[in-house]
């Protein structure tokens, strides 16, 4: 939906002058000098850099309070609501997780049957060996499906590019973003996500889902929808931000847990990375719905795939509940310590490098496609963009290969389950492969396969599964382990933030998962392969596991979160499923070497929890601790790069504000230096016409309402009113009172607190109408409102000479919206909104603070000035 008002600078007639900004920045006292100060240079303590358009882009966030507004409205509508024992709050979390659960089934469903009947269909030339043949079949159907995953969100998702994570956390943090969560962007995300993950590109499903939900959550909270025409009249009580808000939490939480099929993952995720406001029955309802997010997709699991049904309704199979699956756990030694810290500074010093990769890439293609005028044409930019990206990817992924030798796989001991597996592929397999009785009597089986293919054919999810297993010394060699390791860094990073709606979890986990596994790999070379208790630990899976958490928090800079999910992605298998790995290397191997592809025999895994292997709990801990700091020493993680680079309005827990790269102490520092003086505000008793004008003529998104206690006292500080409700009220008519002589005003005709309680004005048009002949007409020059009634009486205001630390924290902690400043006698003398306390305003205030100081302070060198810290 557009904006109700627009910037213009000229304003053609008095219709034109209604016009005026809304959306664009409604929190801006003085919307031009913000605009000044929002051209901002990036520097080690991640400030904003917004060119022209990105300005506009973050003048266009608007911010929402916290807790609704506590009126006398609000406080009837609160009398008549009868109290209960919050059960409908959990069949609501029961329910977003259950979709959620469901919706994520279905993602997984729908990219194995898609990369299936890919495979499929090239099957004949694999065989034949005919690479080229190849190459176009794959590249002819990875194209129908890019097209289509870009085309959704660019065409059909009404913000017109992909949303994710970033626009989450912006969100929960207190920022209103445009179409995050509206229908269509739902149905657009969901396309692009299976259409993306199922083409072949270094993506994964991971940050969509949470996107999904999120949307969930949020509608199945809210239950209405503008662009469905729909406004069921149940579960009214939780249509407000403070609630739509828990449940857009949990249901971002359930989206984690469905994929990993972790919920205590899901929960510790939202809480260290997406959620601002937590408290501890918030975290038992999140935990409630991803639990019941991964309960519905393990049931709906064990019995399905490829939407067959194979029976076993209900029985969750250990092997089918661990994505990343480990061969076996491993005696550690206090000496397996010095290659984690190693890995730790790799993944910290990698991580930061591909954020800075990243974020370097999507500016330059943020710059390219805003130099494109027209808006179709720039839509059609992005979307070649993702085909030159998949034109790329499907031809390393397909010749890549053919450079590669077969290489013999370790000798596997065979079982009668296993060995008619192997018969029906290996037979089709163009490498060499035998089987023989040993001299105990035990049939054993041979086979060679492709370890370019193993790792690059697909998507990373296969490759992290082979490269975490243990006693599988070299499977891969240095050649194919690095060749991987470039080709997936460089693609995956130029992946991310294309259009498409995408994700980097699995690319994180390759990308770490690949150079651990060469860590160990050449400690074996130096080593040799350890057979005895001591030595066990020596072994390339090991560190593939911990350089898989070290790079994805080198990237994300997570760590509570991450160790879990770690934690539950991987387990030890029995001896059937020792031979997995052979196995699913030959599914992979067959798409690049020649045989039939038959993926519901290969171990194609599906999304469960990472790892149960608690011996290398310590080492996890270690690597994503040292990751994290050393990342932490060069840039911020790439969800925080990228809110700043998309202008994000985000409160960070702490303020950071740095002058001639020395940090600033906030608490030297009082209200006043920050706050927006020559503040608009509005009496109890309003005339029609002067609010008509006054919406017409300022950008602000509240006023503060002030009265005089008694007629000799100066007007002091009684509470605020939004500008939504202001407009709200004006288009009943019927609440318009002639002047009177007393102070008392009818109360007969109040508006419920739902009428005045809205998100968004429905009829535009109709508004604008109504604020010009307000504002012309004489009629109602005579005619007045009450806002008592409605303004909320509980606005926070902090005196001039608070501390400007604890006014940052208030306004954090309390989600605030704007933040009025007072003098001793309850006066109003400005007004703290978020885009106030942003780092760069911060410091542009501060420094002019600092340079008006008086003349003495002026003398005294500034770095040995009290309130410099180093």
């Amino acid at each position: 939906m557009s904006s109700l008002f627009s910037h213009r600078t000229h304003m053609g007639n008095a219709e034109e002058a209604m016009l005026m900004v809304e959306d664009h920045g409604p929190d801006l006292i003085n919307s031009q000098d913000l605009r000044r100060q929002c051209s901002i240079s990036r520097s080690s303590s991640a400030y904003y850099r917004c060119e022209e358009q990105e300005r506009e882009h973050m003048m266009a966030h608007e911010s929402l309070d916290y807790l609704p507004s506590h009126s006398k409205v609000y406080k009837k509508w609160l009398q008549e609501k009868t109290y209960r024992n919050e059960w409908d709050r959990w069949l609501l979390m029961g329910l977003i997780g259950t979709a959620v659960g469901m919706l994520g089934f279905l993602v997984h469903q729908i990219i194995d049957s898609l990369i299936k009947l890919k495979w499929d269909l090239v099957e004949k030339y694999v065989q034949d060996g005919n690479i080229h043949m190849t190459w176009l079949c794959v590249l002819a159907s990875g194209l129908a499906m890019v097209v289509f995953s870009s085309g959704s969100v660019l065409f059909f998702c009404p913000a017109g590019s992909p949303s994710g994570l970033p626009e989450i956390i912006g969100y929960l943090n207190g920022t209103s973003i445009q179409h995050l969560f509206n229908s269509k962007t739902f149905l657009g995300t969901f396309v692009s996500c299976v259409l993306a993950v199922a083409s072949g590109l270094f993506c994964g499903p991971e940050g969509p889902m949470i996107h999904l939900g999120a949307l969930l959550g949020c509608g199945l909270s809210q239950l209405q929808s503008d662009t469905l025409g729909m406004h069921l009249p149940i579960f009214t009580r939780f249509r407000n931000s403070a609630d739509k808000r828990s449940f857009i939490t949990a249901g971002a939480g359930a989206g984690i847990a469905s994929v990993f099929r972790a919920p205590i993952g899901g929960l510790l995720f939202t809480f260290e990375e997406v959620s601002s406001f937590w408290d501890i029955r918030l975290a038992w309802q999140t935990f409630f719905c991803c639990l019941m997010a991964t309960f519905t997709t393990d049931l709906l699991s064990s019995s399905l795939y490829g939407f067959v049904y194979r029976g076993h309704f209900g029985f969750f199979e250990a092997e089918k509940r661990i994505i990343f699956w480990v061969k076996n756990l491993l005696d550690l030694n206090v000496l397996a310590f010095i290659p984690t810290i190693l890995l730790g500074m790799l993944g910290g010093l990698l991580g930061a490098l591909f954020v800075s990769l990243n974020i370097k890439i999507n500016k330059l293609r943020m710059q390219f496609f805003n130099s494109i005028p027209k808006l179709s044409l720039r839509k059609a930019s992005k979307l070649l963009e993702t085909v030159l990206i998949l034109v790329c990817t499907t031809t390393v992924t397909v010749y890549l290969p053919y450079f590669f030798p077969c290489t013999p796989v370790t000798s596997l001991r065979n079982n009668s389950e296993i060995i008619n597996q192997f018969k029906r592929e290996i037979s089709e397999y163009r490498c060499s492969s035998s089987t023989w009785i040993g001299p105990d009597g035990i049939r054993y089986s041979n086979q060679t396969f492709n370890q370019a293919a193993a790792l690059l054919v697909e998507n990373g999810k296969q490759g992290i599964t082979y490269l975490f297993k243990r006693g599988t010394h070299e499977e891969f060699g240095y050649s194919s382990l690095c060749t991987a390791l470039a080709f997936y860094f460089i693609l995956s990073c130029w992946t991310a933030g294309s259009a498409v709606a995408s994700g980097v979890v699995i690319p994180m986990l390759y990308t770490g998962a690949l150079y651990g596994r060469i860590i160990g790999l050449i400690l074996v070379s130096i080593f040799g392969v350890q057979t005895n208790e001591y030595g066990a630990w020596i072994d390339p899976g090991l560190f593939a596991a911990i350089g898989a958490a070290s790079f994805f928090s080198g990237v994300s800079r997570l760590t509570i979160s991450l160790t879990v999910i770690m934690l539950q992605h991987l387990g030890t298998v029995s001896c059937k499923a020792q031979l997995g790995f052979s196995l699913v290397n030959r599914e992979v191997m067959l798409r690049s070497q020649g045989g039939s592809f038959h993926p519901s025999m290969a171990g194609h895994s599906r999304p469960v929890e990472i790892t149960n292997d608690v011996q290398s709990l310590l080492l996890i801990m270690l690597a994503v601790m040292v990751a994290k700091m050393v990342g932490d020493l060069f840039n911020a993680s790439l969800y925080s790069s990228l809110l700043k680079l998309k202008c994000i309005p985000y409160l960070d827990v702490e303020p950071v504000v740095h002058h001639r790269r020395k940090w600033l102490n906030l608490e030297l520092f009082s209200a006043r230096d920050v706050m927006e003086p020559g503040v608009k505000v509005l009496h109890l008793k309003e005339n029609i016409a002067s609010l008509a004008r006054l919406l017409a003529s300022t950008s602000h998104g509240g006023f503060p309402v002030v009265c005089r206690p008694k007629p000799e006292h100066p007007e002091v500080f009684q509470g605020t009113i939004k500008r939504f409700e202001l407009c709200a009220l004006l288009e009943n008519e019927q609440i318009f009172e002639p002047q009177t002589n007393g102070e008392s005003f009818s109360s007969s005709h109040l508006l419920s607190y739902e009428k005045i309680t809205v998100e968004k004005l429905p009829n535009l048009s109709r508004l604008t109408m109504l604020l010009n002949r307000y504002a012309t007409d004489p009629q109602y020059q005579q005619l007045f409102i009450n806002l008592e009634p409605y303004i909320n009486r509980s606005a926070m205001s902090v005196q001039a000479h608070f501390s400007l630390q604890r006014t940052y924290i208030i306004f954090r902690t309390l989600g605030l919206r704007h933040l009025t400043v007072v003098d001793p006698q309850n006066q109003v003398v400005g007004v703290i909104t978020r885009k106030d306390l942003m780092p760069f305003p911060l410091e542009e205030r501060l420094r002019l603070q600092l340079a008006s100081q008086s003349p003495d302070a002026g003398e005294q060198p500034l770095d040995s000035r009290p309130w410099m810290c180093s």
